[in-house]
C-alpha cells in the first residue's frame, strides 16, 4: 500500500472512531504538515513569532478534537489542516494587533505562489482574512481554493481533487480569485 492509500485508510479508520488509527496517522502526516507550516512561516520575514513546530502542535490539538467528521482522502485532510493553520495565524495576528492597540499589524508576503503581483508583496494577514471573508460572500469555492493553495501549499491538481472540481475550473477560479484579491488588497 503506498503512502497516500495508507493515509486514506487511517483517516477512514479514525472517522470510524478508532483512536489508534489517529495515533498511527500523525507520524505519517507530520512531515507534510511541517512542510506546509514551514513554507508559510518562512515567508513571514520575522513578523510572526510562532515557530513551525508550535503551529503544527496547535493545529494538532485542534485536529485531535475533531469528532464525527468523515475523512475521505489525504487531500481533504491536508485541506482541512490548511484551514486550521489559517485560523490559528489569523487569531494570533488579531490578538497581537489588539495588544498593540492599533500598532503594526502582522504582515505576511503573498509570494509568487499566489501570484498577486510579479514582485513579492507584504500583506497584512488580517486584511487578507477580511478580504477572503468578503470573497466568501461572492464565491465560497474561490476562498477554499486560496486556502488550499496559499495556506496549504497544495498544487492546482490536489486543490481540484480536494474541491471535487476539474483542473480547468480550479485554474480559472484561481486566476479570478488572485485578481480579485489583488484589487482588494491594493486599494
Amino acid at each position: 500500500m503506498d503512502g497516500s492509500e495508507n493515509v486514506t485508510r487511517l483517516l477512514r479508520e479514525w472517522s470510524d472512531g478508532h483512536r489508534t488509527a489517529f495515533d498511527e496517522l500523525m507520524p505519517i502526516v507530520y512531515g507534510e504538515l511541517h512542510r506546509q507550516a514551514g513554507r508559510y512561516l518562512r515567508n513571514e520575514r520575522g513578523y510572526q513569532t510562532l515557530q513551525t513546530t508550535a503551529l503544527i502542535h496547535e493545529a494538532y490539538v485542534r485536529l485531535v478534537g475533531q469528532t464525527g467528521f468523515q475523512w475521505e482522502s489525504r487531500t481533504q485532510f491536508f485541506a482541512f489542516a490548511a484551514q486550521v493553520m489559517r485560523h490559528i495565524l489569523v487569531d494570533r495576528a488579531r490578538a497581537k494587533h489588539r495588544e498593540k492597540r492599533g500598532g503594526n499589524a502582522v504582515k505576511v508576503p503573498l509570494d509568487e505562489a499566489v501570484g498577486l503581483t510579479v514582485e513579492e508583496q507584504d500583506i497584512d494577514l488580517t486584511a487578507l482574512d477580511n478580504a477572503l471573508n468578503r470573497l466568501a460572500k461572492i464565491d465560497e469555492q474561490q476562498v477554499r481554493l486560496v486556502e488550499l493553495r496559499y495556506f496549504g501549499g497544495l498544487s492546482l491538481e490536489d486543490t481540484a481533487e480536494a474541491l471535487k472540481i476539474s483542473r480547468a475550473t480550479a485554474a480559472r477560479d484561481w486566476n479570478v480569485a488572485r485578481a480579485w484579491l489583488h484589487r482588494e488588497l491594493t486599494r
